[in-house]
């Protein structure tokens, strides 16, 4: 029994926790858990959970449904919501085969696989999202617009705001399980909160974001609000995405940075961008999953819509952030396509292997686009050689279902299921769409 397991079970008794809860994603993102007692949980380790993965959205067929939860000891946190007394705790799992095989549907061996390769070529991806979601006063009712919790805006400062005592009780529980926060502050629309987490390995920040979620929700049941991580609830406010930087270290150094060349970028950090662009429309239909996901992007508000990189321009899909340009460890590129409400282990896993594909194959880098994107024409636009995202999600679908790095990233298994999933939303919302979202989000079907 190593140190991390031996520490657990030694906290376990010392603070008499009752139930451990192991989670789980399912292909689609969705948070899932299983509580045992305490008395169970050092076999857990051993030999894992055993439950039926045709169950669980993607995993199996009933004809090999039987799977394994092993809780990963290294992501062990007590839920602070729970209270001191009869605890509870939480630990992601690893999701295996009866043989012990790593499962083939498993969203976070999917990510897992994609490090090694970065691994193996010398590179460990560190990632920070900025997470947007919505304050509402209720639950959503159908046919009833959802009331946002206050009506300011960007940086605004709300005396007796509930924006602000939610962020902070938020961050107190978030930062007592041992995730970092780095920011946070009101965004652009009324009741949008944005929190940024910490820089950390990949693995651990798509942890954390899973783990993000639900203290979000949690924090605003307790105090008689809903969260929203909706990427578009409204029409006329912006949207609510997870921007996210990313560097690759070797080592101590950062790769993407070099003194003295243009903004400081390295060959490394070009070639990695010019993948995250070669590839970007089979990136969407990861990072932008769900038909809502679209009126995002086509809705303005720095939400980018075409396949562009700058230093300084956020209405463009890949920045250059230029904040501290002579720290090198501070060198990063920011993917601003993401939602909130994305399966951040697949998500991760698509940009990471862009990237690295790129340097692979020494991917030039086209010129960057410095303007306001929205702001020109489409003559223009054409003239700089600008190409859209796709413009919904059926697009999306149809540049996956070509993409062979999406096949290779994501698995034969996940691959599938996620084509056959997302086709069959699109199926549906083509039949039920008005014809004012058709027009105004879906000029081709």
């Amino acid at each position: 029994m190593d140190k991390q397991t031996e520490f657990v079970l030694r906290t376990i008794e010392e603070r008499d926790i009752r139930f451990v809860r192991l989670w789980f994603t399912d292909v689609l993102g969705m948070l899932k858990s299983v509580a045992i007692a305490p008395a169970e949980l050092e076999g857990a380790f051993e030999e894992g959970i055993g439950f039926d993965g045709s169950a669980v959205q993607g995993f199996a067929r009933v004809s090999e449904s039987d799977m394994i939860a092993r809780p990963d000891s290294s992501t062990f946190q007590v839920l602070p919501w729970r209270g001191e007394t009869l605890g509870v705790a939480r630990m992601f799992c690893d999701i295996q085969l009866p043989d012990g095989s790593p499962s083939y549907a498993d969203p976070r061996y999917v990510l897992k696989r994609t490090l090694e390769k970065a691994a193996n070529m010398g590179f460990t991806f560190y990632t920070h999202p900025e997470i947007e979601f919505y304050l509402f006063k209720q639950k959503f009712k159908s046919g009833f617009r959802p009331v946002p919790v206050d009506d300011v805006g960007y940086f605004d400062h709300a005396p007796h705001g509930g924006g602000q005592d939610f962020r902070r009780t938020a961050i107190t529980m978030l930062e007592s399980m041992g995730i970092s926060v780095e920011f946070s502050h009101h965004e652009g629309g009324p009741g949008q909160q944005e929190i940024d987490l910490r820089y950390a390995d990949a693995l651990t920040t798509a942890d954390n974001i899973m783990t993000f979620r639900l203290v979000v929700k949690e924090v605003a049941l307790e105090q008689g609000l809903q969260a929203s991580f909706m990427p578009k609830p409204f029409e006329e406010y912006p949207g609510s995405g997870m921007h996210t930087h990313m560097s690759l270290f070797e080592g101590d150094r950062n790769a993407f940075y070099e003194a003295g060349k243009e903004l400081q970028l390295s060959n490394v950090g070009r070639s990695f961008i010019a993948g995250l662009l070669r590839y970007a429309p089979e990136i969407t239909a990861v990072t932008n999953q769900w038909v809502n996901s679209y009126k995002r992007l086509a809705g303005g508000h720095e939400a980018p819509s075409y396949v562009c990189w700058g230093s300084n321009n956020r209405s463009a899909l890949v920045r250059v952030p230029m904040y501290k340009p002579h720290k090198g460890n501070s060198a990063r590129v920011e993917y601003r396509a993401l939602d909130s409400a994305c399966n951040p282990y697949l998500a991760f896993a698509m940009l990471l292997s862009a990237g690295l594909k790129g340097i692979e194959e020494d991917l030039p880098l086209p010129p960057g686009a410095e303007d306001d994107v929205w702001s020109l024409s489409p003559g223009e636009r054409k003239a700089m050689g600008l190409e859209p995202l796709p413009t919904s999600l059926n697009r999306a679908i149809q540049a996956m279902e070509r993409s062979e790095l999406a096949a290779e990233t994501l698995g034969e298994h996940v691959f599938d299921f996620f084509l056959r999933n997302k086709r069959a939303e699109w199926d549906e919302y083509a039949r039920i769409v008005t014809e004012y979202e058709r027009k105004k989000y879906l000029p081709v079907l």
